[in-house]
């Protein structure tokens, strides 16, 4: 399996995912522009995509949905409330294009066995997706309040998790946002700081997880560099080795990650 971020963020989410003969997107929050010049530096053409997998329908999660499908003839893989929520803003869609998913209920795309599980989070039945392929489990969990315990059972035996480390809540708490916003951020349908990300990898490599990409940075309220010290120190103070034990990576907000093979 191989895996890459095009791109992490507030500004704009899309993930790359392949296996044997499959290959879709995570979200495509970006323009149609950007996600092709993405998938290019990795030697990858729209045209061989087999679908693009919502998580939930914030902009910066579905921006370039519309125009990629169109383009490709890229099917759309969705809840129902997602798509009731993003259907206005897509443009004219085949109507084949158009597939609906249940949360915990597994579907597959060709050789890629997917499991969607809900996240806590303020938008209309948001999910994360557990994919498998080739032997291999990736798991992507951004988007959430907080980690709980199904979460935790469902990115279990992942050989790679990519997992939301957004903000430094002191950092946060004395930021310029107003009030309500650093409230619902804090919240348990918001986003997820980096200490409690640090404390979710701990269980999960007690549990074997091997690899794990740190992702949506708040540009506002968190910086790589933070992130990857708080999430380090709380590993190392539970006996974890970097690099030994996990490798420990960081998605960034504008630029394509390395291609990681599992």
């Amino acid at each position: 399996m191989k895996i890459c971020s095009i791109a992490s963020g507030s500004s704009g989410n899309c993930i790359y995912v392949e296996s044997g003969k499959t290959k879709v997107l995570i979200d495509a929050g970006l323009s149609g522009k950007r996600i092709t010049q993405g998938l290019g530096q990795i030697g990858v053409d729209g045209e061989d995509l087999d679908g693009i997998l919502i998580t939930h329908d914030h902009s910066d999660h579905v921006k370039g949905v519309g125009i990629l499908s169109r383009k490709y003839n890229i099917p759309i893989y969705s809840n129902v409330s997602t798509w009731e929520e993003i259907k206005q803003k897509m443009g004219k869609i085949n109507p084949e294009h158009i597939q609906h998913f249940q949360s915990n209920k597994s579907f597959d795309i060709k050789d890629f066995h997917i499991k969607p599980f809900p996240t806590s989070h303020d938008a209309c039945d948001s999910v994360g997706f557990c994919l498998y392929g080739n032997n291999k489990k990736i798991s992507i969990a951004t988007d959430l309040g907080y980690i709980s315990k199904d979460i935790l059972e469902e990115l279990t035996g992942s050989d790679m998790v990519i997992l939301e480390a957004n903000h430094d809540e002191e950092m946060l708490k004395v930021g310029p946002y107003p009030w309500y916003l650093k409230k619902r951020i804090l919240g348990e349908q918001g986003h997820l700081s980096n200490e409690s990300a640090g404390n979710a990898l701990v269980k999960l490599v007690e549990k074997g997880l091997k690899k794990v990409l740190l992702a949506h940075l708040s540009k506002e309220n968190n910086f790589p560099e933070l992130a990857y010290q708080t999430v380090y120190n709380i590993l190392q103070e539970n006996k974890i080795n970097i690099n030994k034990d996990i490798a420990l990576d960081i998605a960034s907000r504008e630029q394509i990650s390395a291609l990681y093979c599992l």
